[in-house]
This record gives structure tokens, sequence and C-alpha cells, in this order.
């Protein structure tokens, strides 16, 4: 080790300088593996040397190998964070409008309505969806239909039907996380309530279902999209709510500028019930 002489006389040991010493040199591709980890993307060295290799049999241009290097890790990608929207969004079934029956109520529910719902335009306008009519008729199917139409474009979806909601909120006022539920709710790109006005029972337990969903529809008016599946015409909302002058302002914020939509027919279910065998003569006796 090379010495220097200190001020004083004496001869210290020259200290030799980190930054001067000679890193190992990193070959490109260990450098393009790293840059692939840090950009966060999965692929093996026996993936990369596998597209190397195809590269230069197929003599492919460069778009074309990164094209042959990219789209598998990428569509796994888009694939996981997919699966994620959809765990997130809390779906009672997981449905498409695939197989529904649109000739049994080919009066009542008019198909091209439907179909255009669930290209999810109305969520990209943030537009409100309100489906109307008697139980039976597919309503929550076409609402979960759009919802994971909604999925599949990237947007964040929730649903819930309303007792659900209306327990959640209660539960949330109860432990002091309300307005961090609220504000959670109020961020989602599409809400689905689904069975408003269904369970009268469940309502008259949550005495403050019209601020709920007053403060609810007022955080998300404008800014994100909600649909809404019920039973009830309008005129029965403020009854159903309890509070006539929550349940108008709920109302309006719902209803204004929304895609109404309403159905009529014979209910699916009852129809595809089968009746009860007759018991035998034998049987009787």
């Amino acid at each position: 080790m090379a010495e220097r002489s200190d001020p004083r006389g004496k001869t210290v040991p020259k200290v030799p300088n980190p930054a001067s010493a000679t890193a190992p040199r990193r070959s490109v591709h260990d450098d393009v593996m790293a840059a692939l980890r840090t950009l966060g993307l999965t692929l093996t060295a026996a993936a990369l040397d596998a597209a190397l290799q195809a590269a230069e049999r197929e003599s492919l241009s460069h778009l074309e190998f990164l094209h042959r290097l990219l789209s598998e890790p990428a569509e796994a990608r888009r694939q996981r964070a997919l699966e994620r929207r959809i765990r997130a969004a809390k779906f009672r079934e997981l449905t498409t409008l695939e197989g529904f029956d649109w000739e049994f109520n080919a009066k009542g529910v008019d198909r091209r309505t439907i179909e255009q719902l669930v290209t999810c335009d109305f969520v990209r306008r943030r537009e409100n969806v309100i489906l109307v009519g008697p139980t039976g008729l597919g309503k929550s199917r076409i609402l979960q239909s759009a919802g994971h139409a909604a999925c599949l474009l990237g947007y964040r979806v929730r649903y819930a039907t309303s007792a659900k909601l209306l327990q959640e909120f209660t539960a949330a006022l109860a432990d002091g996380s309300f307005a961090a539920m609220l504000e959670d709710y109020a961020r989602i790109d599409l809400l689905l309530i689904d069975e408003f006005g269904f369970d009268h029972l469940e309502r008259a337990a949550q005495p403050q279902s019209s601020s709920f969903y007053y403060r609810l529809l007022d955080a998300r008016m404008g800014r994100r999209s909600t649909a809404l599946a019920t039973n009830m015409d309008f005129g029965a909302w403020a009854d159903y709510l309890g509070d006539p002058l929550l349940a108008t302002a709920f109302l309006d914020r719902l209803v204004d500028g929304a895609v109404i939509v309403k159905l009529s027919g014979r209910s699916y279910r009852a129809h595809r019930a089968r009746p009860m065998p007759q018991a035998s003569r034998a049987d009787r006796s």
C-alpha cells in the first residue's frame, strides 16, 4: 500500500478511495433484467434468452422483439388486476348477459337498451342508472352484468344490496369509521345498489337510512356513477325511507341526468318453477 507524508514528518498509509475501486462489470443481459424488475415486469432470464433466440432465428424487428418479450407478462399483469377488481366488487354472482332470455318478456325488457347499458358508456359520462320493475325480471343480473363489464374496462366497482349497505353504514357509524367509509364509497367508479326497497324490515331497523343515502349520493353526484335496481315506483320512496325531505333530496341527486330503465312482464323465476308432482292414488290411500 502506498504511503504519504504527514506534515509532522510521520509517514501514514494511504487509504484507498472506494469510489475509485473498479466495480465488476455487468453484462447488458443483467442490466436488462434489472430494468425489467424495476418496472415491475415478471420475466425470467430463461424467457429473455428464449425471446433473444427467437429474434435471431426469425429475424424479428426491434418492435416485434419487444412485443414478443413484453406481451405475455403484460397480459398476466392485466389479468391479475382484473381479478383484483372483481374480488373488490363483491358481486353476489359473476354473470353476463350471455344466454339471457330476451324473448320471454320481449315487450317489457328492451334488449337494445340493456345491451347499450352494458357498454358502460354511462360510467364514462358519470351518469346514474335506475332499473325499475317488479321482482323476477332479471334486474340483479343486468346490474351485475354491467358491473362485470365495467371491471373488464378497468373501472373500480362495488356491488351491495340496499340492506347490506345500510348495515355497513350503521356499523361504521357505531365504530367511528363512517367518514372513512363514505370517502371510500365516494371514490368507486360504479356503485351498484340492488334490491332497494325490497326489505322493509331491514329499513325499519336502520332509522337513519335517509341520511345515509343522501350523504352517499351527495358525495358521488357528478363525480361517479351509481346504478340502482328497485321494485318501487318513485312515489313510494319517501314512505320507505321515512323522511320525506331527505328522501326527496336523495331522489333528486340520483335522478338528475340519470338513465331510467323501466321493466315489465312476468317473473322468470316463477316461470322456471316446476309444479309439485301429484301424488298417485296409491300414495293418497
